[in-house]
């Protein structure tokens, strides 16, 4: 058991940074799908700047943890992993309070809370990972 977590914290890091990534880059070239997958709805009158906002977030927080990944910085991975709680539990509590939410649509908010504090916690208490 003990090889096998190193191995998973290592690619589900990686797959939630890339992850992070693609979801941003998505709210640059397809807005309204974008903001439709996050669980909202806003009549923006063809003003996304609320989307190039939430899109440059989330390639931020997907860079520097795919880049604190790669460059073996596990206790700022930990740290940062355990501060970005707070991003997905907003963004969950945002789309909680939508008149016409889907308890669908607040899974994978819900999983990137449970998701950060288990890698924030393993990162964090890692000194050296194979």
């Amino acid at each position: 058991m003990k090889k096998i977590t190193p191995i998973i914290a290592y690619w589900l890091c990686l797959l939630t940074g890339l992850g992070l990534v693609f979801i941003g880059a998505r709210f640059f070239f397809v807005p309204v799908e974008a903001e439709h997958a996050y669980g909202i709805q806003v009549n923006t009158g063809g003003n996304f700047s609320f989307h190039y906002l939430k899109g440059a977030r989330d390639i931020f927080s997907g860079l520097a943890l795919t880049a604190l990944l790669l460059t073996r910085q596990y206790r700022a991975l930990g740290i940062l992993s355990l501060c970005a709680v707070i991003v997905p539990a907003t963004d969950m509590s945002i789309v909680a309070s939508q008149a016409n939410v889907q308890t669908a649509a607040l899974y994978p908010h819900l999983s990137a809370v449970i998701i950060a504090i288990l890698l924030g916690s393993y990162y964090l208490r890692a000194k050296t990972v194979k």
